[in-house]
Protein backbone atom coordinates (compact mmCIF):
# COMPACT_ATOMS: atom_id res chain seq x y z
CA UNK A 1 0.00 0.00 0.00
CA UNK A 2 1.00 3.61 -0.58
CA UNK A 3 1.00 6.43 1.93
CA UNK A 4 -2.11 8.61 1.36
CA UNK A 5 -1.32 11.93 -0.29
CA UNK A 6 -2.08 15.05 1.74
CA UNK A 7 -3.86 17.05 -0.95
CA UNK A 8 -4.46 19.93 1.48
CA UNK A 9 -0.72 20.33 2.05
CA UNK A 10 -0.02 20.04 -1.67
CA UNK A 11 -2.57 22.75 -2.44
CA UNK A 12 -1.05 25.14 0.12
CA UNK A 13 2.43 24.51 -1.28
CA UNK A 14 1.11 25.22 -4.77
CA UNK A 15 -0.36 28.53 -3.64
CA UNK A 16 -3.97 27.42 -4.03
CA UNK A 17 -6.54 28.99 -1.71
CA UNK A 18 -8.40 26.46 0.43
CA UNK A 19 -11.86 27.28 1.82
CA UNK A 20 -13.02 25.32 4.85
CA UNK A 21 -15.75 24.75 7.42
CA UNK A 22 -15.54 24.05 11.16
CA UNK A 23 -17.09 20.81 12.45
CA UNK A 24 -18.39 20.95 16.01
CA UNK A 25 -21.30 18.51 15.91
CA UNK A 26 -18.91 15.64 16.68
CA UNK A 27 -20.73 13.17 14.47
CA UNK A 28 -19.72 11.21 11.38
CA UNK A 29 -23.14 11.48 9.76
CA UNK A 30 -23.17 15.27 10.14
CA UNK A 31 -19.61 15.42 8.80
CA UNK A 32 -20.69 13.46 5.74
CA UNK A 33 -23.50 15.93 5.03
CA UNK A 34 -21.09 18.86 4.75
CA UNK A 35 -18.42 16.76 3.01
CA UNK A 36 -20.70 16.90 -0.02
CA UNK A 37 -20.96 20.71 -0.01
CA UNK A 38 -17.78 21.57 -1.89
CA UNK A 39 -15.43 22.76 0.86
CA UNK A 40 -11.72 22.08 0.41
CA UNK A 41 -11.12 21.23 4.08
CA UNK A 42 -13.11 20.43 7.20
CA UNK A 43 -11.82 21.09 10.71
CA UNK A 44 -12.66 18.39 13.26
CA UNK A 45 -12.56 20.33 16.51
CA UNK A 46 -11.32 18.57 19.62
CA UNK A 47 -10.72 21.76 21.60
CA UNK A 48 -14.21 23.21 22.02
CA UNK A 49 -16.39 20.39 20.66
CA UNK A 50 -17.05 17.01 22.37
CA UNK A 51 -14.71 15.01 20.15
CA UNK A 52 -12.70 12.20 21.71
CA UNK A 53 -10.31 9.90 19.82
CA UNK A 54 -13.01 7.49 18.69
CA UNK A 55 -15.28 10.28 17.43
CA UNK A 56 -12.37 11.77 15.50
CA UNK A 57 -11.59 8.33 14.07
CA UNK A 58 -15.19 7.86 12.93
CA UNK A 59 -15.15 11.22 11.15
CA UNK A 60 -11.80 10.49 9.51
CA UNK A 61 -13.17 7.20 8.20
CA UNK A 62 -16.27 8.96 6.88
CA UNK A 63 -14.40 11.81 5.21
CA UNK A 64 -11.94 9.43 3.53
CA UNK A 65 -14.53 8.83 0.81
CA UNK A 66 -14.76 12.53 -0.12
CA UNK A 67 -12.44 15.17 -1.61
CA UNK A 68 -12.75 17.49 1.41
CA UNK A 69 -9.56 17.14 3.45
CA UNK A 70 -9.77 16.64 7.23
CA UNK A 71 -7.83 18.89 9.59
CA UNK A 72 -7.89 18.00 13.29
CA UNK A 73 -7.50 20.37 16.23
CA UNK A 74 -6.67 18.64 19.53
CA UNK A 75 -7.51 20.21 22.86
CA UNK A 76 -3.83 20.98 23.43
CA UNK A 77 -0.42 20.44 21.93
CA UNK A 78 0.84 17.64 24.17
CA UNK A 79 3.27 15.16 22.62
CA UNK A 80 1.23 12.20 23.91
CA UNK A 81 -1.98 13.46 22.35
CA UNK A 82 -0.29 14.34 19.08
CA UNK A 83 1.09 10.80 18.94
CA UNK A 84 -2.40 9.36 19.28
CA UNK A 85 -3.86 11.58 16.57
CA UNK A 86 -1.02 10.83 14.17
CA UNK A 87 -1.45 7.10 14.77
CA UNK A 88 -5.15 7.50 13.91
CA UNK A 89 -4.04 8.70 10.48
CA UNK A 90 -4.41 12.45 10.92
CA UNK A 91 -2.19 14.12 8.34
CA UNK A 92 -2.96 17.77 9.13
CA UNK A 93 -2.92 19.05 12.70
CA UNK A 94 -3.95 22.49 13.95
CA UNK A 95 -2.47 23.04 17.41
CA UNK A 96 -4.10 25.76 19.56
CA UNK A 97 -2.49 28.36 21.82
CA UNK A 98 1.06 28.55 20.47
CA UNK A 99 2.96 31.50 21.90
CA UNK A 100 6.67 31.01 21.17
CA UNK A 101 9.30 29.60 18.86
CA UNK A 102 10.40 27.17 21.56
CA UNK A 103 6.87 25.79 21.80
CA UNK A 104 6.75 25.49 18.00
CA UNK A 105 9.99 23.47 18.00
CA UNK A 106 8.57 21.10 20.61
CA UNK A 107 5.44 20.54 18.51
CA UNK A 108 7.50 19.79 15.41
CA UNK A 109 9.52 17.27 17.42
CA UNK A 110 6.28 15.65 18.60
CA UNK A 111 5.39 14.97 14.95
CA UNK A 112 8.73 13.40 14.02
CA UNK A 113 10.26 10.04 14.85
CA UNK A 114 13.68 9.81 16.51
CA UNK A 115 16.40 10.81 15.97
CA UNK A 116 14.76 13.97 14.60
CA UNK A 117 11.88 14.06 17.07
CA UNK A 118 10.17 12.38 20.00
CA UNK A 119 7.17 10.62 18.47
CA UNK A 120 6.75 7.13 19.86
CA UNK A 121 6.97 4.27 17.37
CA UNK A 122 3.91 2.03 17.33
CA UNK A 123 2.98 1.75 13.68
CA UNK A 124 1.95 -1.92 13.92
CA UNK A 125 -1.06 -0.76 15.96
CA UNK A 126 -1.76 2.31 13.86
CA UNK A 127 -4.37 3.07 11.23
CA UNK A 128 -1.89 5.64 9.88
CA UNK A 129 0.39 2.87 8.55
CA UNK A 130 -2.58 0.68 7.71
CA UNK A 131 -1.21 -1.66 10.35
CA UNK A 132 2.24 -1.84 8.74
CA UNK A 133 0.82 -2.48 5.27
CA UNK A 134 2.47 0.77 4.15
CA UNK A 135 5.95 -0.69 4.19
CA UNK A 136 7.89 2.57 4.12
CA UNK A 137 5.59 4.48 6.48
CA UNK A 138 8.24 5.28 9.07
CA UNK A 139 10.59 6.84 6.52
CA UNK A 140 7.99 8.67 4.41
CA UNK A 141 5.25 9.83 6.82
CA UNK A 142 6.81 13.25 7.45
CA UNK A 143 6.44 14.13 3.77
CA UNK A 144 2.65 14.15 4.02
CA UNK A 145 2.28 15.71 7.49
CA UNK A 146 1.08 19.30 7.68
CA UNK A 147 1.58 21.13 10.98
CA UNK A 148 -0.42 24.31 11.52
CA UNK A 149 0.03 26.36 14.68
CA UNK A 150 -2.64 28.60 16.13
CA UNK A 151 -1.54 32.06 17.30
CA UNK A 152 -4.24 33.70 19.38
CA UNK A 153 -2.64 35.90 22.03
CA UNK A 154 -0.70 39.14 22.18
CA UNK A 155 2.35 37.13 23.22
CA UNK A 156 1.96 34.88 20.20
CA UNK A 157 1.81 37.88 17.89
CA UNK A 158 4.89 39.33 19.53
CA UNK A 159 6.77 36.06 18.87
CA UNK A 160 5.29 35.44 15.42
CA UNK A 161 8.60 35.82 13.59
CA UNK A 162 10.19 33.13 15.79
CA UNK A 163 7.23 30.79 15.31
CA UNK A 164 7.14 30.95 11.51
CA UNK A 165 10.93 30.57 11.31
CA UNK A 166 10.77 27.04 12.78
CA UNK A 167 11.48 24.32 10.23
CA UNK A 168 8.57 21.90 10.08
CA UNK A 169 5.89 24.52 10.70
CA UNK A 170 3.77 24.62 7.55
CA UNK A 171 1.49 27.47 8.51
CA UNK A 172 -0.02 29.71 11.16
CA UNK A 173 -3.71 30.02 11.91
CA UNK A 174 -5.03 33.07 13.73
CA UNK A 175 -7.79 32.71 16.33
CA UNK A 176 -9.84 35.92 16.29
CA UNK A 177 -11.96 35.17 19.38
CA UNK A 178 -9.09 34.45 21.74
CA UNK A 179 -6.90 37.15 20.23
CA UNK A 180 -9.61 39.75 20.75
CA UNK A 181 -9.86 38.67 24.39
CA UNK A 182 -6.09 38.85 24.81
CA UNK A 183 -6.14 42.37 23.35
CA UNK A 184 -8.82 43.51 25.80
CA UNK A 185 -11.81 43.20 23.43
CA UNK A 186 -13.50 40.07 24.76
CA UNK A 187 -16.42 39.09 22.54
CA UNK A 188 -15.58 41.72 19.94
CA UNK A 189 -13.23 40.28 17.29
CA UNK A 190 -14.60 42.89 14.88
CA UNK A 191 -12.87 45.69 16.77
CA UNK A 192 -10.74 47.59 14.22
CA UNK A 193 -7.56 47.17 16.27
CA UNK A 194 -8.09 43.39 16.38
CA UNK A 195 -8.81 43.11 12.69
CA UNK A 196 -5.76 45.23 11.86
CA UNK A 197 -3.59 42.92 13.98
CA UNK A 198 -5.02 39.85 12.25
CA UNK A 199 -4.40 41.26 8.78
CA UNK A 200 -0.86 42.31 9.71
CA UNK A 201 -0.20 38.82 11.09
CA UNK A 202 -1.45 37.19 7.90
CA UNK A 203 0.84 39.38 5.79
CA UNK A 204 3.81 38.61 8.03
CA UNK A 205 3.28 34.85 7.81
CA UNK A 206 2.89 34.92 4.04
CA UNK A 207 5.99 37.09 3.68
CA UNK A 208 7.89 34.40 5.58
CA UNK A 209 6.82 31.82 3.01
CA UNK A 210 4.38 29.94 5.22
CA UNK A 211 0.62 29.37 4.87
CA UNK A 212 -1.72 31.68 6.78
CA UNK A 213 -5.24 30.85 7.92
CA UNK A 214 -8.19 32.14 9.89
CA UNK A 215 -11.82 31.38 10.80
CA UNK A 216 -14.35 34.11 10.11
CA UNK A 217 -18.03 33.76 9.33
CA UNK A 218 -18.05 37.51 8.64
CA UNK A 219 -17.92 37.25 4.86
CA UNK A 220 -16.60 40.75 4.32
CA UNK A 221 -13.72 40.24 6.75
CA UNK A 222 -13.02 36.74 5.38
CA UNK A 223 -12.55 38.33 1.95
CA UNK A 224 -10.26 40.98 3.45
CA UNK A 225 -8.18 38.15 4.91
CA UNK A 226 -8.03 36.44 1.53
CA UNK A 227 -6.95 39.71 -0.07
CA UNK A 228 -4.22 40.02 2.60
CA UNK A 229 -2.85 36.63 1.55
CA UNK A 230 -4.62 34.11 3.79
CA UNK A 231 -4.71 30.85 1.88
CA UNK A 232 -6.68 28.56 4.17
CA UNK A 233 -9.80 30.22 5.46
CA UNK A 234 -12.72 28.65 7.32
CA UNK A 235 -15.90 30.60 6.62
CA UNK A 236 -18.41 29.01 8.98
CA UNK A 237 -19.20 26.51 11.72
CA UNK A 238 -21.67 23.64 11.37
CA UNK A 239 -23.29 24.25 14.77
CA UNK A 240 -23.93 27.91 13.99
CA UNK A 241 -25.31 27.12 10.53
CA UNK A 242 -27.74 24.58 12.00
CA UNK A 243 -28.81 26.82 14.87
CA UNK A 244 -29.31 29.82 12.59
CA UNK A 245 -31.28 27.98 9.90
CA UNK A 246 -33.46 26.17 12.45
CA UNK A 247 -34.19 29.40 14.35
CA UNK A 248 -35.14 31.21 11.15
CA UNK A 249 -37.46 28.38 10.16
CA UNK A 250 -39.18 28.40 13.54
CA UNK A 251 -39.50 32.18 13.44
CA UNK A 252 -41.11 32.03 9.99
CA UNK A 253 -44.00 30.07 11.46
CA UNK A 254 -44.08 31.11 15.12
CA UNK A 255 -42.48 34.55 15.27
CA UNK A 256 -40.03 35.54 17.97
CA UNK A 257 -36.28 36.07 18.00
CA UNK A 258 -34.22 36.03 14.81
CA UNK A 259 -31.23 33.95 13.83
CA UNK A 260 -29.04 32.40 16.50
CA UNK A 261 -25.86 34.22 15.68
CA UNK A 262 -23.50 32.26 17.89
CA UNK A 263 -20.68 34.33 19.42
CA UNK A 264 -20.53 37.18 16.92
CA UNK A 265 -19.19 37.46 13.40
CA UNK A 266 -16.30 35.02 13.89
CA UNK A 267 -18.49 32.00 14.61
Amino acid sequence: MQLPVNHFKQALQAGQTQIGLWLGLADGYAAEVVACCGFDWLLIDGEHAPNDLRRVLAQLQTLAAYPAQPVVRPVEGSAALIKQYLDLGVQTLLIPMVDSGAQAKHLVAACRYPPHGIRGVGSALARASRWNRIGDYLSTVERELCLLLQVETVEGLRNLADIVAVDGVDGVFFGPADLSASMGHLGNPSAPVVQDALLAGIRQVRAAGKAAGILSADRAFARRCLDAGANFVAVGVDTTLLASAATDLAKAFKGGAGSAGGSGPVY
